[in-house]
């Protein structure tokens, strides 16, 4: 079902000429889902009231600034009470975005910010590696307590102090 959300949205956008946007405020979205706790009750709410949630999401959507084209999309899926899919549909338009570009999506997390030139640094090594465009998706994590983890399609790369904590750990109980 997100698939199908994602790809009529992908596809009006680009008639519209507003992927760039589209694509802005989907993270956008995606960022205040994960980070607000009332923003996740009230996408998966199934006690709310179809015309409270699309009221709701209008406000919150015109509060965050979204573009027209986001803000009517977003009472579509509230009207259809789908507003619980909108996690998959913002990872699912990303990624149809990203093929459509041909760039590789990547996630990058950290145990705490990263400024622009760690994130350039980042972001130029992964290039390297993968040999093409790349699209990155930040996020932090202070339970790392330092390093990064950086997936790129089923690839992992696990260099946080978290796991080779863990790592010594089972190392030492092993020699003890």
């Amino acid at each position: 079902m997100a698939l199908r959300y994602a790809g009529a949205l992908l596809e009006l956008a680009e008639e519209k000429h507003a992927l760039d946007a589209i694509s802005a405020d989907l993270v956008a979205l995606g960022h205040m889902i994960a980070d607000s706790s009332d923003l996740q009750k009230l996408i998966f709410s199934p006690l709310m009231d179809r015309t409270d949630q699309a009221r709701a999401m209008g406000a919150v959507a015109k509060a965050a600034g979204f573009g027209d084209l986001t803000q009517r999309f977003l009472g579509l899926v509230a009207a259809n009470r789908r507003l619980f899919a909108l996690p998959a549909i913002v990872k699912a338009f990303q990624k149809m975005l990203a093929d459509k570009r041909g760039e590789v999506a990547a996630e990058v997390t950290a145990a705490h910010a990263l400024t622009d030139a760690q994130k350039a640094a980042v972001s130029e090594a992964i290039k390297r590696v993968v040999g093409g465009k790349v699209s990155i998706d930040m996020k932090v994590d202070p339970s790392l307590l330092g390093g990064l983890i950086v997936r790129v399609g089923s690839r992992m790369i696990d260099g946080s102090v978290k796991t080779k904590l863990q790592k010594l750990q089972l190392a030492m109980k092993g020699v003890g």
